[in-house]
């Protein structure tokens, strides 16, 4: 969805179109989508298995293993700044008056956010 929403409000800045009902029905979905997936994320990362070492083998331990690092660490971190990059933009597009700043303050913080999330996937769990 954030994905959607980045070429959306690109595209909207680029070609000057008129912000419209379903430019802000995308943004706002996204919105949510991703303040769910968070509440979802947060749920998971207290059950999941990964979470345990923190107990069982300590900060250093955690921080020195890069696969731990990433699972405890980075990838929650990452989630929440990138969640916030889209609550911010949400909240600064809806200040603005007209279209052009609407759809260039949602480029910004929703491909910025998006950037974030992608860098912190642990994809060899994936692919």
């Amino acid at each position: 969805m954030l994905t959607i929403a980045s070429i959306s409000a690109i595209i909207g800045w680029v070609s000057g179109k008129e912000y419209s009902a379903g430019n802000f029905r995308i943004s706002l979905f996204t919105l949510i989508v991703s303040h769910i997936q968070l509440l979802i994320g947060i749920v998971l990362y207290f059950v999941a298995p990964y979470f345990k070492m923190w107990g069982e083998v300590g900060m250093g331990g955690v921080m020195g293993d890069s696969t731990l690092r990433l699972y405890n660490v980075e990838h929650p971190l990452m989630m929440i700044i990138a969640i916030a990059l889209i609550t911010i933009g949400y909240s600064k597009h809806k200040k603005k008056l007209t279209s052009t700043p609407k759809f260039k303050t949602l480029a910004i913080f929703y491909t910025i956010a998006l950037v974030v999330l992608l860098s912190r996937i642990p994809w060899n769990a994936w692919l």
